[in-house]
């Protein structure tokens, strides 16, 4: 019995990294007010489901998909009366190896927002990507976080801020401001 919907995910997401696979959210029922209907949260392997592209015609022969149609489920539902949440496992088997390590794996490395204002702050105090990223593992020995996550966090606090100017007009503006000639 668990007392949030979050508290659902958040261990199931931690007994799937110990077992060295990326749990997500599949499905999510949300209360819509109509009877008979109950609030719900299906957690799936990352793998399950099937590919699809978005363009029809379009197809790779190069690459392939990490999608393979695992049959992991967790079904986890409110408890009648609104008391807690219960899980339940629908399926547990995977019909893929599981991962030797979850770095890389984009879901699992993703920067939390203390993590992102961390970058913010040393990216300001011109510290370079990768003592950035041992500073992150340093404070969690879990990450899986990898370089390219830190970069595309630098340019995108870089651009917000920037705001809508381009490069060369934000550096105008400082150029200006700052008085140089």
């Amino acid at each position: 019995m668990f007392a949030t919907r979050d508290d659902v995910l958040q261990w199931a997401r931690s007994v799937a990294h110990e077992n060295r696979f990326v749990a997500m959210i599949m499905r999510l029922d949300i209360n819509t007010g109509i009877k008979g209907r109950t609030l719900f949260v299906l957690i799936g392997c990352e793998r399950s489901g099937q590919y699809r592209s978005r363009k029809k015609d379009f197809v790779r022969r190069d690459t392939e998909s990490m999608k393979c149609g695992c049959l992991f489920k967790l079904h986890g539902k409110l408890v009648v009366g609104g008391q807690g949440w219960m899980a339940k496992l629908m399926c547990e088997s995977h019909n893929h190896e599981l991962a030797k390590s979850l770095v890389g794996h984009l879901y699992v490395g993703r920067l939390t927002k203390d993590e992102k204002t961390i970058i913010a702050d040393m990216t300001k105090s011109m510290v370079k990507p990768r003592n950035i990223l041992l500073t992150l593992k340093e404070l969690n020995v879990n990450s899986c976080t990898i370089i390219k996550q830190i970069y595309n966090a630098r340019s995108t606090y870089r651009s917000s801020i920037r705001g809508s100017d381009t490069e060369m007009q934000h550096l105008t503006k400082l150029l200006e401001r700052d008085q140089y000639i």
